[in-house]
């Protein structure tokens, strides 16, 4: 029995070892800069700032000088902004030689930093951190000594005190954000950000001689990461904070519609107060003392539930229906119990009544809505708040628009289990539309807040005009810290204010550029905090979907404005990130973005030589993305893919906008797809929208013009293919003179790229997975090597931390919790066969080590026409290879 188990073990062992035989450490080293075929430094000019500020030219890109210049840049968070001292020199230039030509310092303002640029030691946040200052100003100039611009970050994580002379009550919010939205309107708070942006900005740096006000190296300033006012009331920020902040925000909103209105009687006129007798009753056994007739339980998903006539009642009935949970599915709408047959008319006035209770206090959400697609709402969508007694419920509302299948509907019930009891249900014609409570005038300023976890019971008009209100309000907010810094501070750089997804295109379109951010499978954590044991992410290639955030980004694009994207990344430990970085590239480039930050760099400044991945989005150490880095940063600065031809554009106007976001949501409140601008043909041509003031191109085409069906969609360049024709193995290629690569699950297949490139990718771990870039350094491709040519290949695929704790939750979704695993990083060998269009006698081939030198030399072989073809794999131990060339006789090509 001994040796029996003996031997099991040993045969586990080796397939444990056969399983991992593909596998190899990979660690970038953090002090020492790409050298060799890997050094972009060329493509960037020093120092940063050489040829004066950068500046908007007149076809809407950025310039310094005459010459247009894109930005390819990481991102600096917290600790990382303030390098020590003696590490900033190699950090700066292990960057330039990256190619990466820009840093956006980050979280430089958190309480959790270590250090922090705020002095919180003092007890409040009025006060900058004196060492953390010096740390910065030598590593920014360092960054701009090698030709490596800044990213200015003014307001991202700065904590609020009662002593830096605010109410005590901005204490008792313990998110940042929640502060940061009372600022777009509260004054004092709004006064503080001048004064960090002041203390900052016209600090002179010992060691530049200039302020950051003045220095042509400052490209961009940022005004407030990730915020909004009108984003913060949809994520219902302005419920829950402190009565104090509440009051303030009533105080302008009855201003804002005295201003608007005059008095009392004509805000209930505007508003649409109305009364009318009721009606004929609509609903059928509303009672239930029929049963369930005329009633329908829908469960979607897996869910499960039941609809059971009982006699718990409240008084003056004796029935009730119990929709009993006990099974969620993944939506809340995946249980409703609705009647249909319903006939409505638009503009008509209706009053919608009943009694409800659950087994705990919890929500559910009713409508009048469509009994057929599209299944719209002909109402509001009224989140109801039940408790464990019987309450009854009711609203009165306008039908948007007639119907004559509408159904009564109560929805939300499918994502958590439990217990439901409903009766006395009636829908009637007419009843009192009371818009504005008793009470509440503006001649008293006594109108009320507009509450988010009331928004389904809030009439349209009301909807609209405190939409207006925060819209105007969160204008001037960014309209007045904008001309601070540009007027009173002499800041020369570009301004942004914030991402559009967190606020309109037709406020930042009032800035100097437009920004955003994306990231494919973000960490999701189920618990609802940031918890680094309790999180997943999907773990699948973006290859697959149809854009996936290509699709998010494009349609936030503003015509004529600079173009920027300063956080993207695909976070670990997803196992296909190697993809993340060249289509957002080539994409980017396509639609002639003008800057891509990867998110981020690093949080730290200590444990530079960590040899792992370190969590979630930290490149520095994680080998598969600094490849790609390198590859994909040489593409876009040079700009080898080409703009598309056509652009597709829409119109978007302010009102437009507050149409919109009455239906929208925090983190995504409108964009060029509420328009009609489908994200899926940024995969084909240029998109943008023009907002209020512009025209739109008499050259551009419109949405409905654009076919976006198939199976595959190629740009009208020709460069660009995204292809889904095998299912489940997506793979976009790129060909353009300089760049060719293979992106997806090519593995078994061939791709001709042109130029007499042929890629024919292998068997991979991840079912012909793999990320496979050629890039021209010195040189072209061609048969007639007339001088020296000069190639990186970067081939990716699987990576891992050894032994890190890897879960699978099923539905995709991985965590490896809090166990990040060891060093050092392990990396897949992706095998392939390459044809280059030299004559094989001419080309010599090298495995790279992890710095890009050359350690190993490579066969050559030859094809039926003496092309040089080269065959890659794990044997190598590399992610990265250089071709080189020198001048021979041509051959023929295809």
């Amino acid at each position: 029995m001994r040796n029996c188990w003996l031997f099991l073990i040993l045969l586990m062992l080796a397939k444990s070892s056969s399983a991992q035989s593909d596998l190899f450490p990979f660690v970038v080293p953090w002090d020492i800069a790409p050298s060799g075929v890997a050094d972009l430094s060329g493509l960037l000019h020093r120092p940063a700032g050489k040829f004066g500020h950068v500046h908007v030219g007149a076809d809407g890109h950025l310039y310094v000088g005459s010459q247009r210049i894109r930005f390819w840049g990481v991102d600096m968070t917290a600790d990382s902004c303030f390098q020590h001292k003696n590490n900033a020199p190699k950090v700066a230039l292990r960057l330039a030689k990256a190619g990466v030509n820009v840093v956006r310092f980050h979280h430089m303002d958190a309480p959790w930093a270590n250090p922090s640029l705020i002095d919180y030691s003092k007890g409040n946040s009025r006060q900058l951190n004196a060492q953390a200052l010096d740390n910065l100003d030598y590593f920014f100039a360092q960054l701009k000594k090698v030709g490596v611009y800044a990213n200015i970050n003014l307001l991202v994580h700065r904590r609020f005190f009662a002593s830096d002379g605010l109410p005590a009550e901005i204490e008792s919010l313990s998110d940042q954000k929640d502060q940061h939205v009372i600022g777009f309107f509260y004054q004092p708070m709004l006064e503080l950000q001048k004064e960090y942006a002041r203390l900052l900005l016209t600090h002179r740096n010992p060691y530049t001689g200039l302020t950051y006000a003045q220095d042509p190296a400052v490209a961009f300033v940022e005004i407030n990461n990730e915020n909004g006012l009108v984003h913060g009331f949809l994520g219902g920020v302005t419920d829950r904070i402190p009565a104090v902040f509440q009051a303030d925000l009533q105080r302008q909103w009855n201003e804002w519609l005295i201003a608007r209105y005059g008095n009392t009687q004509a805000l209930r006129q505007a508003w649409g107060e109305r009364s009318e007798p009721l009606g004929q009753e609509m609903i059928t056994n509303g009672n239930y003392t029929g049963g369930t007739t005329g009633w329908y339980l829908e469960q979607f998903e897996g869910a499960q539930a039941t609809a059971t006539v009982v006699t718990d009642a409240p008084s003056g009935y004796n029935r009730s229906v119990r929709i009993q949970v006990t099974r969620t599915g993944t939506q809340g709408w995946h249980v409703q119990w609705s009647q249909s047959a319903l006939a409505v008319s638009g503009n008509g006035l209706y009053t919608l009544s009943f009694w409800a209770k659950a087994n705990t206090a919890r929500n559910f959400t009713v409508a009048v809505a469509m009994a057929h697609e599209p299944w719209q709402g002909l109402g509001p969508w009224i989140s109801v708040p039940l408790t464990t007694s019987w309450q009854r419920y009711e609203y009165t509302f306008v039908a948007s628009q007639s119907d004559d299948n509408a159904r009564l509907l109560f929805t939300d019930m499918g994502l958590q289990t439990g217990t439901y009891w409903i009766t006395g249900v009636s829908l009637r014609p007419g009843g009192t539309l009371r818009v504005l409570p008793e009470g509440q005038t503006l001649e008293a300023k006594t109108v009320a807040n507009v509450m988010r976890s009331n928004w389904g019971a809030t009439h349209e008009l009301v909807q609209k005009d405190w939409l207006r209100f925060l819209r105007d309000t969160e204008e001037r907010y960014w309209t007045t810290i904008y001309r601070y810094l540009k007027n009173d501070l002499g800041v020369r750089a570009l301004v942004t204010g914030t991402i559009v997804g967190c606020t309109m295109p037709n406020l930042m379109a009032q800035m100097d550029l437009v920004d955003t951010h994306a990231y494919w499978q973000h960490p999701e954590f189920p618990g609802g905090v940031w918890d680094n044991r309790n999180w997943y992410i999907r773990n699948i290639s973006m290859v697959n979907e149809r854009g996936g955030t290509l699709t998010w980004l494009a349609p936030k694009r503003v015509l004529g404005k600079p173009h920027t994207l300063t956080e993207y990344n695909h976070p670990a430990p997803n196992t296909f990130t190697g993809e993340g970085l060249l289509i957002a590239a080539a994409y980017g480039l396509l639609q002639d973005w003008d800057a891509i930050y990867f998110y981020t760099y690093a949080h730290r400044r200590d444990n530079l030589n960590a040899r792992k991945i370190t969590g979630f989005f930290d490149i520095d150490q994680h080998p598969v993305q600094w490849v790609s880095l390198v590859s994909a940063g040489a593409m876009f600065l040079r700009g080898d893919v080409s703009p598309a031809q056509q652009l597709v554009a829409v119109s978007l106007s302010r009102e437009q906008e507050i149409d919109a976001l009455r239906s929208s949501w925090a983190w995504r409140l409108v964009d060029g797809s509420d328009a009609g601008l489908r994200g899926e043909i940024a995969l084909k041509h240029r998109v943008a929208v023009t907002v209020e003031g512009q025209t739109l191109p008499p050259d551009a085409l419109r949405p409905e013009q654009v076919n976006t069906s198939g199976n595959s969609l190629t740009s009208d360049t020709g460069q660009l293919k995204w292809d889904w024709s095998v299912s489940g193995k997506g793979v976009v290629t790129i060909s353009t003179p300089r760049t060719k690569a293979v992106i997806g699950f090519g593995g078994g297949r061939q791709f001709d790229l042109g130029d007499g490139v042929v890629i024919e990718p292998g068997s991979t771990r991840q079912n012909g997975f793999s990320v496979i870039t050629l890039t021209v350094k010195q040189g072209a491709l061609s048969s007639q090597v007339t001088q020296t040519t000069q190639l990186l290949i970067t081939a990716t695929g699987y990576v891992q931390n050894t032994g890190w704790g890897w879960e699978e939750l099923g539905d995709n979704r991985v965590t490896v919790r809090d166990n990040w695993g060891t060093a050092p990083t392990l990396v897949e060998g992706i095998p392939a066969r390459i044809t280059l269009p030299m004559p094989a006698g001419a080309v010599q081939v090298y495995a790279l080590d992890e710095r890009g030198a050359r350690k190993a030399k490579l066969p050559v072989s030859r094809d039926s026409s003496g092309r040089a073809v080269i065959q890659i794999g794990a044997q190598y131990q590399t992610l990265w290879y250089e071709v080189v060339a020198a001048a021979r006789r041509p051959v023929a090509t295809k």
